[in-house]
């Protein structure tokens, strides 16, 4: 099984099958608006320029499922990207990441790379997923990471 076995909703309502990706080293990450996270976009959106060229796909989906901290429209949140941050890499549908509803994409994330104490449910917003190029879940980042201390690995990962 790999990640590019599912299909992602774009915001305008089309499908994606993540087979398209296949060959690239993934970062994906469940973004959110109104988060104190959000600012990472930036650096997100540097990596990405940097290192698309190289093999690199950032994936963004929108999660409203932590203190509705993403509760726009999926046109909104898609504009709000774009202007505040200048995002150009890959922005899903909003999706649920944990729960009975969470997106098929997700539960197979977290049960690939569990968090700490094998905890499968994502813990807050932006936590990122480094998927390598042959669509395994390689690891499992915490919102905290900041998005440039991942580097290094997605470095390696693009190497191999």
């Amino acid at each position: 099984m790999s990640i590019y076995q599912f299909n992602a909703m774009k915001a305008d309502g089309s499908d994606v099958p993540l087979r398209e990706f296949e060959g690239d080293v993934l970062l994906i990450v469940n973004t959110a608006s109104k988060c104190g996270f959000t600012p990472q976009f930036k650096e997100l959106q540097e990596i990405y320029e940097q290192l698309h060229r190289e093999g690199l796909e950032i994936l963004g989906f929108p999660c409203n499922q932590f203190m509705n901290q993403d509760p726009g429209s999926n046109e909104e949140i898609q504009q709000f990207c774009q202007l505040n941050y200048g995002v150009s890499f890959p922005m899903f549908a909003k999706v649920d990441v944990n729960g009975k509803n969470a997106d098929p994409i997700f539960q197979y994330l977290t049960e690939e790379a569990p968090g700490m104490l094998g905890m499968k449910a994502v813990k807050w917003n932006f936590t990122k997923f480094l998927v390598n190029k042959k669509g395994e879940v390689v690891k499992r980042y915490s919102p905290n990471t900041n998005p440039k201390e991942i580097l290094g690995d997605i470095k390696e990962e693009l190497a191999r």
